[in-house]
């Protein structure tokens, strides 16, 4: 079996776990051919760190016109993605990008439809349904352990934005950073995977006075397609520890993922109890699947339809309107 020539564009937080945690558990599969960050100092210190000799570029460009690579990894800011996508299609490269899928819906929408006439892989990088507790929730929603679901709420609320391990240049910025683009993105593609599309918004954002920097407040409801209300809570001044989660409430009791991966449930006028989760065969990280995917065999991962359609919903909480906005007109469906 060929390994795959892989390239790793940007080596922010996602960038370094790549090359230091994730490819050297697919050696045998992956050859990591070529690394580019426009901080090349850095960059020097990450391989060195690694252990590695790819070849190194500060420009993403020259990298794609010169490198011969089966796939690349985009982990570089959103507002780059569709540049960097676009240039590896065009050169026949299969494509592992992070999300959000693009910088804009207008850039996203390209990028799916680029990536249809290239026929080639286009994944993005969501893994939160494949996450062991949000198999466990899908089980026990598909064995109507609640019954019939009511309702839902979403909490995003941090004591401070960014987190402490997550300071870079943009992550702040209204343009391409904030919770609900960096973290709501996350828990919107999870929502539309396990419940079907988001197809109505409707939101209240407040934002700082600097008119650079990302929401602060944020209250909205996202209603599903039939017609459950999702009511998002999102805040970046929280007074206790983080809180990440997604409560459902049923008519026979309540389901919550309580940050990312601790999973409760409770029946009517009953207390949460702990749900335990078995870690067995795990279907992540996602990289396993794109791997096994362009080896011919079946992989399980999450594409830029996807990737466009949770932005829709992204796009129409950052840009309130007047009342609900409509989205269906908005939603794609991926052609068979």
């Amino acid at each position: 079996m060929n390994k795959l020539k892989m390239a790793v564009v940007g080596l922010g937080h996602m960038g370094r776990h790549m090359i230091h945690r994730l490819l050297p558990q697919y050696a045998d599969t992956i050859e990591l051919v070529a690394l580019c960050d426009s901080d090349e100092v850095s960059m020097n210190k990450e391989v060195e760190a690694a252990g590695i000799s790819p070849r190194l570029y500060t420009d993403y460009r020259q990298l794609l016109g010169e490198v011969e690579l089966d796939l690349v990894y985009i982990a570089v800011p959103p507002s780059l993605h569709y540049d960097v996508a676009k240039i590896a299609f065009e050169k026949g490269i299969h494509v592992f990008c992070e999300k959000p899928l693009a910088n804009s819906l207008t850039e996203a929408r390209s990028l799916v439809e680029l990536a249809e006439q290239s026929d080639l892989l286009h994944a993005v990088h969501f893994s939160l349904p494949l996450e062991p507790a949000v198999l466990k929730l899908q089980g026990l929603l598909e064995e109507h352990a609640i019954g019939e679901i009511q309702s839902m709420e979403l909490f995003l609320e941090f004591p401070q934005w960014p987190r402490a391990w997550q300071q870079n240049p943009w992550i702040t910025s209204r343009q391409q950073g904030g919770y609900l683009l960096e973290v709501g993105i996350h828990w919107i593609q999870m929502i539309q995977q396990l419940f079907g599309p988001i197809t109505h918004v409707k939101s209240e954002v407040e934002f700082p006075s600097d008119s650079n920097q990302c929401e602060s407040r944020v209250q909205a409801v996202l209603r599903l397609h039939n017609g459950i209300d999702i009511h998002l809570s999102g805040t970046d001044k929280r007074e206790e520890d983080e809180r990440v989660s997604l409560v459902i409430h049923g008519e026979e009791g309540t389901i919550a993922l309580e940050n990312w991966c601790n999973l409760f449930k409770s029946g009517k006028d009953a207390d949460l109890q702990p749900v335990p989760v078995e870690d067995n065969n795990s279907l992540l990280p996602i990289l396993s699947q794109i791997v096994k995917t362009l080896h011919g065999d079946s992989g399980i991962f999450f594409n830029f339809y996807d990737g466009y359609n949770a932005q829709v919903v992204l796009e129409a909480l950052r840009n309130p309107g007047e009342g609900f906005t409509d989205l269906s007109p908005q939603l794609m469906v991926a052609k068979q």
